[in-house]
């Protein structure tokens, strides 16, 4: 850190959100992304703007707990953590264990997945499969947001300057079939050209949930409703795959091309239509 920039420490989660609400600092989980986004030139420290505020002493923050069919993690609990518990859902620990390698997994938490808001976060996917919540902590008290609300654009999100993002709470989803797949340069610490996440519920040969969700192709990871809705209603795969066509906007990058991400989005359903035997 670079000796200018003010950094703060709180013991516990009142003084955080006094010193959040006071100075405005930027919430510091794990820092995997928030360094790479604010690097500074070679040999020099990140340039983080304002005050930075380092939760990782709040031990409010570092609690996974299992109730009412839900699954809350606190915004200090790392990747690493996640996977050695457990009760994660599977759909969910298949994205996190693909997440970097483990030296960034040791450090990385999901909030600051989240909180980095890009539309190739490789949890997000998985989160919006499972209508996950956020719970935003201020002076004033919580409130909780759908996943898919949470975002407003590429970085952007509706968390207040006196707001912490304190846990993520996941539903149960019953058994069922689920999907995960990640596309990039290589096997670990790469960037996603595209994620995407599914989960199918069939009773007595009958799907009576499906749920698909993709990352890197909109301006923030997207649910393919209508195809769902087709899918549900026993839409042949012709026009479940018409649907997700229809709102899958990629763009070009360093990354990726635009064509080849619209490309593997449509694979990626079809694998998992394929895998429900929808023909």
């Amino acid at each position: 850190m670079v000796a200018s920039t003010e950094t703060l420490r709180p013991r516990d989660l009142d003084e955080a959100l006094a010193l959040r609400t006071r100075t405005g600092a930027t919430p510091f989980f794990g820092g995997t992304d928030l360094m790479v986004r604010h690097r500074g030139y070679t040999g020099t420290g990140p340039k983080i703007p304002g005050p930075v505020l380092f939760l990782d002493a709040i031990e409010q923050l570092q609690s996974i707990t299992v109730a009412d069919a839900a699954i809350t993690i606190g915004a200090g609990v790392t990747m690493t953590q996640m996977l050695d518990h457990p009760d994660i859902p599977p759909l969910l620990r298949d994205a996190v264990e693909l997440v970097a390698a483990p030296g960034i997994r040791n450090r990385a938490s999901m909030a600051g997945n989240i909180c980095n808001a890009s539309p190739a976060g490789d949890t997000i996917p998985p989160l919006y499969v499972h209508d996950a919540d956020v719970v935003l902590t201020s002076l004033l008290g919580s409130r909780t947001v759908p996943i898919t609300e949470f975002f407003t654009g590429p970085g952007a999100t509706v968390l207040a300057a006196d707001e912490i993002l304190t846990a993520v709470t996941v539903p149960v989803l019953p058994a069922g079939v689920w999907y995960y797949r990640k596309v990039g340069t290589r096997k670990a610490n790469a960037l996603s050209k595209l994620s995407a996440a599914g989960y199918a519920r069939v009773d007595n040969g009958t799907i009576t949930d499906f749920r698909f969700s993709v990352g890197a192709v909109a301006p923030t990871v997207i649910r393919l409703g209508e195809a769902e809705r087709r899918v549900l209603e026993g839409a042949r795969r012709d026009a479940v795959m018409e649907a997700a066509a229809a709102v899958i906007r990629p763009i070009d990058d360093q990354r990726s091309t635009a064509a080849y991400r619209r490309t593997v989005a449509l694979n990626s359903l079809g694998e998992f239509l394929n895998k429900l035997e929808i023909t």
